[in-house]
């Protein structure tokens, strides 16, 4: 019997078309036409698959950083896995460490630290800890859309209000703009400082590569109505992808636009799953360009999909990881991004109560 391997298809609102075999797994399936049709006729009738939450008691929130190429101390991480689906998401291999595929489980089985509230509190609350600086959802993204209702990133900034320990927060979402209550005193205190990724101005690049993020259009509302609440907000064009989203001088300059007075930028990262995952994206998406775009990849890599080095994980290396430097350094001159950046102060911080009675001392 002729067996005929089973033609990838791009599912509606989901970044990854199938459940990667994760990298612990010893052994791998793969489905085959058995003449029949039958498995082709499936995926064509099968309906998307449905988001769940998988609830976590977590005994540890603060995540302490040891890596160099990093601007922060602590991240906080209220979820893990991420619904937006982004194709490049360097994070999709951390749910391997769930037994779980950095596929399509990790935008639809999402983990939810239910008792992050209590844990956090009892973290801060500590003699032995220390005030750093800190960042929130810096894995996945703290804004999802499972927070409409989990709320878990508001309890979160709750509690670092209480206490006055500053943070910083990047998104694709406008769902930050309902916590603007709790945001906009802090900040107003130099304890408060905001990004929005915008990847692309494309909206139909968009929404392949971020398939359930907000519109490039409406994180550029998002932009403008912080800054108006005196919100310290910048812009991140990450990642960078070669003769992909290519418009970064334009993203720079709306997002300049909207109120946006800070920038940065990274070259997109392939560990470990997350090459095979965005090889089969541009599989789907665009086979004309795939073998130019990762011959590009490779070239700002060394020669291979990723290299780990901190000394150039984040920007790559070589001619092309260059000309991008001073693409985005001279649009940044040009428009006056960068020329001051808020100074988070961390002097403020106050231990809060165990029990969220305030502490008298």
């Amino acid at each position: 019997m002729l067996e005929i391997p089973i033609p990838l298809l791009a599912i509606k609102g989901r970044g990854a078309a199938t459940r990667l075999a994760h990298r612990f797994e010893r052994s791998t399936r793969e489905a085959l036409d058995d003449g029949w049709n039958s498995l082709q006729d499936l995926q064509h009738s099968a309906a998307p698959p449905a988001t769940q939450v998988i609830w976590e008691d977590v005994k540890s929130v603060i995540t302490k950083n040891a890596s160099p190429d990093i601007s922060f101390d602590y991240s906080i991480n209220p979820y893990r896995g991420c619904e937006h689906g982004c194709s490049y998401c360097f994070a999709r291999p951390t749910h391997s460490y769930l037994g779980l595929s950095p596929g399509l489980d990790f935008e639809t089985q999402i983990i939810a630290k239910r008792n992050i509230a209590k844990v956090l509190r009892a973290e801060l609350a500590s003699p032995r800890f220390v005030p750093r600086l800190l960042s929130i959802g810096n894995v996945t993204d703290c804004y999802q859309p499972l927070e409409r209702e989990l709320l878990l990133t508001r309890q979160v900034i709750e509690l670092l209000c209480e206490a006055q320990h500053p943070f910083g927060l990047v998104t694709k979402s406008s769902g930050v703009e309902r916590d603007m209550d709790l945001i906009a005193p802090a900040a107003h205190h130099k304890r408060a400082v905001v990004y929005i990724t915008i990847t692309t101005l494309d909206s139909a690049l968009s929404r392949k590569l971020e398939p359930r993020a907000a519109s490039p259009q409406r994180r550029l509302r998002t932009i403008k109505t912080l800054a108006d609440a005196g919100i310290a907000v910048g812009v991140s064009v990450a990642p960078q992808i070669p003769f992909l989203n290519t418009d970064m001088e334009q993203v720079l300059a709306a997002a300049h636009a909207a109120g946006a007075r800070t920038a940065f930028y990274t070259v997109i990262r392939l560990p470990w799953e997350v090459a095979p995952l965005f090889k089969q994206w541009l599989e789907l998406h665009a086979p004309e360009r795939a073998a130019r775009i990762m011959a590009r990849i490779h070239d700002m890599r060394g020669g291979k999909d990723y290299d780990s080095a901190f000394a150039t994980r984040m920007k790559g290396s070589g001619l092309w990881a260059e000309l991008l430097r001073q693409r985005f350094e001279k649009t940044c001159a040009r428009l006056g991004l960068n020329r001051e950046r808020t100074a988070l102060d961390l002097s403020q911080f106050k231990r809060p109560g165990s029990t969220g009675q305030a502490s008298l001392f």
